[in-house]
């Protein structure tokens, strides 16, 4: 089973997320939050795989609760996915650098949000490919002048490939056609890649490729 919790003020959102994902045989609604207080002792206490988190609330905004789980060891096998109402909300960018799996417009649909649930338990992340390619060129467009990063050095070439295509949107299917190579092969590198820089997902695999400058602005089609 799949355990979800929901941390969201409108009550309403809430019950139309809980009523969709109860009603999925693989997935549990474990508990719900009104803030970001709230939904940061309801992720202490238990411990879900997947937080559906909105960003706009009282008390403590999503973003702040997203710092304190993902900064927290003990929670490091939690997944949070913002969720917003815009598609590319000023706070996505630091959400993903604050270690968010990924983000999903309020209005997306039903069958969109239980792949999205999926997928990112499953690894993935930037769950949307149509706004994972804007959201990773906005991104692109405000990030400073990138920095040469000496992890990268740790990487082999093929990896140094992977992380690249990685950092342009492409999922471990278009990897494994672009280098002709399996797709089990394509995850093992990008997973490999991940454990050598430390880096929670591939969200965060996506940053640190525009940070260090393996990938720049324009280099997505």
């Amino acid at each position: 089973m799949i355990r979800v919790a929901l941390a969201d003020d409108q009550l309403l959102v809430r019950a139309g997320f809980r009523a969709l994902l109860a009603a999925q045989p693989d997935i549990e609604v474990v508990g719900e939050a009104a803030d970001g207080e709230q939904a940061l002792a309801l992720v202490r206490q238990r411990r879900p795989d997947v937080v559906l988190m909105d960003i706009r609330m009282p008390v403590l905004d999503g973003l702040a609760a997203t710092r304190g789980i993902t900064g927290d060891p003990a929670l490091g096998e939690v997944k949070v996915v913002m969720l917003t109402t815009f598609e590319l909300d000023e706070y996505v960018f630091e959400a993903i650098r604050s270690g968010a799996s990924g983000f999903l417009v309020k209005d997306t649909e039903p069958e969109e949000l239980l792949r999205a649930v999926r997928a990112v338990v499953g690894g993935d992340a930037l769950l949307s490919p149509g706004v994972t390619r804007r959201l990773i060129a906005e991104f692109a467009a405000r990030s400073r002048e990138p920095a040469p990063a000496a992890a990268l050095a740790e990487l082999t070439e093929r990896e140094r490939e992977v992380m690249a295509l990685v950092g342009m949107g492409l999922s471990n299917q278009e990897i494994a056609r672009r280098l002709v190579v399996s797709p089990l092969t394509a995850k093992t590198h990008v997973s490999r890649t991940m454990v050598k820089l430390g880096a929670r997902d591939r969200a965060q695999l996506v940053v640190l490729a525009y940070e260090s400058g393996l990938v720049r602005p324009g280099w997505i089609g």
